[in-house]
């Protein structure tokens, strides 16, 4: 008994290191895989022809319920020319899509111009809400070049409510969230970027 028991802990033994073994070099290839995602997806936001910085490596952590829909740090990468900001993209919450949380990221030059917007990660319903991902839909893509006037500009609203943002058919919690979201960052940039600039780079040791 006491060799059957012995064999069977050291049996347990190599298979819980194997696990461990295989769920690590899993998690590295992941974060790996993200890293490698959203280094394509900052590229698309903010052209490389107006900075010369790495924008993984100047990154933010920025903190506001009220403009990026959680109370979670979100973390902020900021482009810059010769060492001067001339733009960021930022990653913002729209907390009540239809299925619930929207994770988004949007890119704002210093003049407060919307550079892009891409959908980071969703749970709206397939075939409709899901129009906010750009390979099912270039709906995103209408927020290029729109400039927020005032915290309440009626025109960043949808169709529907009396502003200029499409909805979808059969769908308007999705887009209406969306666009609130996406406005909130944007106001939020505008009206703290001093504040924002003069942060520390802080997101290896506080963001995962």
């Amino acid at each position: 008994m006491i060799k059957n028991g012995f064999l069977l802990a050291l049996f347990a033994l190599i298979c819980t290191g194997l696990v461990a073994a295989v769920n690590q070099q899993t998690f590295d290839k992941i974060k790996q895989q993200e890293q490698q995602e959203l280094m394509r997806v900052l590229q698309q936001l903010i052209p490389d022809e107006i900075h010369d910085n790495e924008l993984t490596a100047q990154c933010t952590l920025l903190l506001n319920k009220e403009a990026l829909g959680t109370d979670s740090p979100m973390p902020a990468y900021i482009a810059t020319h010769a060492g001067k900001p001339v733009a960021i993209a930022m990653e913002a919450i729209a907390p009540d899509g239809y299925s619930g949380n929207i994770k988004l990221i949007v890119g704002i030059n210093i003049q407060g111009e919307v550079l892009g917007v891409r959908t980071l990660s969703h749970q709206e319903t397939p075939g409709l809400g899901d129009k906010i991902e750009l390979r099912k839909s270039n709906w995103v893509t209408q927020f290029v070049g729109k400039v927020l006037g005032s915290e309440d500009d009626k025109q960043w609203l949808v169709k529907k409510d009396g502003g200029d943002f499409d909805q979808f058919t059969g769908a308007t919690i999705t887009p209406r969230a969306y666009v609130k979201a996406v406005k909130n960052a944007v106001w939020y940039f505008s009206t703290n970027q001093a504040q924002i600039f003069s942060q520390p780079l802080n997101c290896e040791a506080n963001h995962d």
